[in-house]
């Protein structure tokens, strides 16, 4: 299963706008890699706490972890593939701790795993939970430097991991293993540029996304199994975002589909489905649609000419979801009678499809993303 429900903070969104925009949006719903498990923090006002919920068994369920004390609203959390959450609170005001909750009877245990301090402006954010399921990172994001720190799954506590120069946003696996992290970067005052962060190899940077030079370019979603990039990038309307799609390592062009294209919404992408090894064409993709009267579904694929659309269920957790490899897309809510649900949906029956090379004249032609394999490590220029 491939999921993204990337939260992010008002200060995020601030730093997307600042930098172009084409984030992801807040959810507060984060789904494993593998789509076994998910958190949120449930409950009102000043009575938050962590709740676990289970998704890959008959009947979706939930398991409240309550501590003794509130969770903050700004506290963020990371399931892991044990069952177990991760949760990183920001005290101090620079200091962020990181503790493991998990289900001990009718009580919550808690296990500390230590803490780290941010310097000077810069901020602390959770990234996407690691393929692996054992693994947990995060990144300090400074406006000149971003390190990355291995917050869970270490031997003794978080550790610096990388430094990447350049102010990152963003975060998208490119691997199963969470070796490969993309990263959305911006050197200075220039565009910002998806790169690739080796971190087997001390955070080697290697260029991901130059679509055009002067073009913001942004990785939102991808899948390992078919290489299948979601982009946004305003290369085909300078000062204009446009949603499209790519293929790492192939020699075609990025294509920016008319049919994603909404004048009076915003479109963005939460999960790609797997299992579609080397035929990322062939691959379903579920969007999110927020518009004036509300927010909806969209489904899509990269061979065809349209994209449908789906009414969500009632109490949609909205930008959150999940494929599974068979095309069923789940969909977690919650209303008054129904505290933890997940919504199956099959996708519609395919819009009228198109051959790739069809796609390719009719739509615009814009360089491609740079294969991983191909990337220099440094003073790449950028294509054209």
């Amino acid at each position: 299963m491939t999921a993204c429900a990337i939260e992010t903070t008002a200060e995020d969104d601030d730093a997307g706008k600042q930098d172009g925009g084409g984030g992801a949006w807040p959810t507060g719903f984060t789904i494993t890699a593998n789509g076994a498990y998910a958190a949120r923090l449930a409950g009102a006002g000043d009575a938050l706490y962590v709740e676990r919920w289970t998704l890959d068994g008959p009947e979706p369920y939930a398991v409240p972890l309550p501590l003794d004390q509130p969770e903050e609203p700004g506290t963020q959390l990371g399931p892991l593939a044990d069952g177990r959450v991760l949760v990183a609170r920001r005290v101090d005001g620079r200091r962020t701790t990181f503790s493991l909750l998990y289900p001990t009877g009718p009580a919550t245990g808690e296990l500390p795993l230590g803490s780290v301090e941010a310097r000077g402006s810069e901020r602390l954010v959770l990234l996407p939970p690691s393929p692996d399921g054992i693994c947990a990172y995060a990144m300090c994001v400074g406006p000149d430097t971003t390190t990355l720190w291995l917050v869970a799954g270490g031997a003794f506590g978080p550790e610096q991991v990388a430094e990447v120069k350049g102010r990152c946003t963003g975060g998208v696996w490119l691997d199963r293993t969470g070796r490969m992290l993309a990263l959305d970067r911006r050197l200075g005052d220039g565009p910002v540029k998806t790169v690739a962060v080796d971190l087997e190899r001390g955070g080697e940077v290697t260029p991901l996304l130059q679509i055009t030079e002067d073009s913001h370019d942004r990785l939102l979603l991808a899948d390992p199994d078919s290489g299948l990039l979601l982009i946004r990038s305003d290369a085909p309307s300078p000062g204009h975002e446009r949603l499209g799609w790519g293929v790492l390592g192939s020699l075609l062009p990025v294509r920016f589909p008319e049919c994603l294209r909404l004048d009076d919404a915003a479109v963005t992408p939460f999960a790609v489905q797997p299992g579609q090894v080397l035929m990322p064409e062939s691959c379903a993709v579920a969007l999110r649609i927020d518009a004036a009267g509300g927010s909806w579904v969209g489904t899509w694929q990269p061979s065809a000419r349209r994209m449908g659309h789906v009414a969500a269920p009632m109490g949609w957790l909205a930008g959150a979801g999940l494929w599974t490899a068979g095309g069923v897309l789940r969909l977690p809510y919650v209303t008054p009678g129904a505290p933890c649900g997940l919504a199956d949906l099959e996708a519609p029956p395919e819009p009228v499809p198109v051959t790739v090379a069809a796609a390719v004249v009719e739509e615009p032609r814009v360089c491609r993303p740079v294969p991983l394999q191909q990337a220099p490590l440094t003073d790449r220029k950028p294509a054209g």
